[in-house]
């Protein structure tokens, strides 16, 4: 059996991505304190993070955030991406998509600094609200382009045959519309759910004294010189991406599996 050239590629491509993560994760389990040679197994680091009382709080703060801002942000792009479609010029939906794209596309420095400068014009305190708010922002392209795609597969017919059976606005949005974009819907959030808890640039402007995210915390405890408890927190964020990646795609291929009724057919 033989390789080709794609599939050496493609191994190669996700060795480069992969190995400092693996790297990061071998040397949370070892005895000696340093990332230069192994010099046995120890959960010791592992136990530092779960008794460390003001990390478990951040814990749950970055949580709720990401928590939050998902579900507004897919909410609002639901709204946004279904403002999008009902544009008929596509001048104006061109338009649309291009505003809509400037947070992706934008550097993470700028946007944190334009956030930072808006709330301190507002007179936001900085803390809970302002990540908060910054995170919806930010996350709210990201449902949207995942909606969307959704919405442009579905077919005109199946809401002209809604409303001529006499179903509402609502009734077309809610039991004919949502249903059949409901995994745009799902990835929305989900990626959403990893832009929120990997964000560091943007939270670093936003966030005042007292409040920190994850990726704030890593960074600051980084900057005070190597600890393996930073690789054991890493390592469990890690863990728990993929569970949430993991999770998704059993729940859209278990959405996408034929039923009985649909087999013997």
């Amino acid at each position: 059996m033989t390789l080709k050239p794609s599939n050496l590629f493609l191994a190669f491509i996700f060795l480069i991505l992969y190995a400092p993560i693996l790297y990061l994760m071998y040397y949370s389990f070892n005895s000696g304190g340093t990332m230069h040679g192994f010099e046995g197994f120890t959960l010791d680091y592992y136990k530092e993070v779960f008794q460390d009382t003001r990390l478990i709080i951040i814990v749950i703060n970055t949580l709720v955030i990401a928590l939050l801002s998902s579900a507004f942000a897919t909410i609002l792009g639901v709204i946004g991406a279904l403002a999008i479609i009902a544009v008929r010029r596509g001048r104006r939906k061109n338009t649309l998509l291009t505003l809509n794209n400037v947070l992706i596309v934008s550097p993470d420095v700028i946007i944190g600094a334009s956030f930072l400068i808006l709330f301190t014009l507002l007179g936001v305190k900085l803390g809970f609200i302002s990540v908060l708010l910054s995170h919806i922002a930010f996350s709210v392209p990201i449902a949207v382009l995942m909606i969307l795609p959704r919405l442009q597969e579905m077919s005109p017919t199946l809401i002209d045959a809604a409303r001529d059976l006499g179903a509402s606005r609502w009734n077309v949005l809610t039991k004919v519309v949502v249903p059949y974009i409901k995994p745009g819907i799902f990835a929305g959030f989900f990626m959403a759910l990893t832009y929120s808890l990997d964000d560091f640039a943007v939270t670093f402007f936003v966030t005042g004294n007292g409040y920190s995210t994850l990726s704030v915390e890593i960074y600051s405890r980084a900057r005070q010189g190597i600890s393996l408890s930073i690789n054991a927190l890493s390592t469990i964020i890690f863990l728990f991406t993929l569970v949430l990646v993991f999770g998704y795609y059993w729940l859209n291929q278990r959405q996408h599996r034929p039923t009985r009724l649909e087999v013997r057919k």
